[in-house]
């Protein structure tokens, strides 16, 4: 392409600061160095993990801003750069999350799908010398889990990119980047839901919806979808939930009106909001000595509390990062799961909006009124 090697100008969306709205600004993108890849994005999902992320930093991750948020993209590649060989210009890709060198010791260990590579840069989204591909009024801007998916084009590392078949539609394989990759291998690798088990979803935004999927395809009998919004229950019924409860209609705890359903709780428990209350009452809410609670959900800001004896007695408490998935080798044949038809994705998407509408997509979300919204770029 004639960019190759040059400084691309280009919009994106940029926070200024934790706890602002975004700026649709002209930033420019610097040529990929050695094991990176520049990236022509076409479509990402507006995920709650920017938006808490965005919310939450005011303290901790104030250093990070500016910074371009989104991490669940897809897009073409536009170029490489040195010592990069298994992308090539015209590759439809997915940028990721959560790397996958294939020589650490956690790549190599078939028990975690975690990455050591560059993960202080990737928490700070700078790459792995320190600093960021982006620039914006003489600054650099960070590129949130080094990816920065709400920029027209963005620069990540190639072992945080998977190849994806030519066609798959990319405005809607962007969900595989996180969300629906979460919740999905949250059951079915993370829990490892067994056949005929009875399951309970906290939280029904896309992530939670996907976790339902994966209880159905995990082949649980019973899956109860837990949520404030009665609004979202008949989705979570397409995605296959059994059971809806929605806590404000019961004077009790939800666990306990839980335990009442299912004769003394549920099998497997998914927190899927990223609020510590509802982590405890999703633990509570699993079966003495039996039951799994997967915490699915992101939050930095709070810290959960959890009664020593609800552990003693034998529950399970764990956690999931893009739902146990191995990245580089995974992602690809959840596109093509998709593709035929194993896996839904077109029900996620209920908005689909431009880059210059990013904040209405966040207003969307926070009210209740989306599922998932697609941001797709001009052409």
């Amino acid at each position: 392409m004639g960019t190759q090697g040059k400084i691309i100008k280009c919009k994106a969306a940029v926070a200024w600061e934790p706890g602002k709205p975004l700026s649709i600004e002209e930033v420019e993108v610097a040529p990929p160095q050695a094991h990176e890849v520049r990236i022509k994005i076409v479509a990402t999902g507006v995920c709650h993990t920017d938006l808490t992320f965005l919310n939450e930093s005011k303290e901790k991750h104030r250093s990070s801003f500016p910074m371009v948020l989104g991490h669940e993209g897809a897009g073409i590649v536009e170029s490489v750069g040195p010592e990069v060989s298994e992308f090539s210009p015209g590759d439809k890709v997915i940028p990721l999350l959560l790397p996958q060198c294939g020589e650490c010791e956690y790549c190599l260990n078939p028990r975690t799908n975690f990455c050591t590579h560059n993960w202080v840069g990737i928490m700070k989204g700078t790459m792995a010398d320190g600093t960021s591909r982006i620039s914006c009024k003489g600054k650099q801007v960070n590129q949130f889990m080094c990816l920065a998916s709400f920029s027209e084009y963005t620069v990540v590392a190639d072992v945080s990119l998977a190849k994806i078949q030519e066609d798959a539609p990319l405005e809607k394989v962007c969900l595989l980047g996180c969300g629906v990759s979460t919740g999905y291998g949250a059951a079915l690798n993370s829990a490892s839901v067994q056949p005929g088990s009875t399951c309970a979803v906290f939280g029904l935004w896309g992530v939670g919806l996907a976790t339902v999927m994966g209880c159905q395809a995990a082949g649980a009998s019973r899956i109860i979808a837990v949520d404030v919004n009665k609004d979202k229950f008949p989705k979570a019924k397409v995605f296959g939930a059994t059971d809806f409860v929605n806590p404000k209609d019961h004077d009790k705890p939800i666990s306990q009106v839980l335990a009442e359903m299912t004769n003394g709780g549920v099998d497997f428990s998914f927190e899927c909001i990223g609020n510590v209350e509802v982590m405890r009452a999703a633990l509570e809410s699993c079966r003495m000595a039996l039951g799994t609670c997967v915490v699915v959900g992101y939050t930095e800001a709070q810290e959960i509390a959890v009664a020593p004896i609800h552990l003693l007695m034998g529950r399970t408490l764990k956690g999931t990062y893009l739902g146990g998935w191995k990245s580089v080798e995974s992602v690809p044949k959840l596109v093509s799961d998709y593709m035929n038809k194993k896996l839904k994705l077109d029900e996620f998407v209920t908005h689909t909006l431009p880059l210059d509408k990013i904040n209405e997509a966040f207003d969307l979300m926070t009210s209740g009124k989306s599922i998932r919204t697609v941001i797709k770029m001009a052409e």
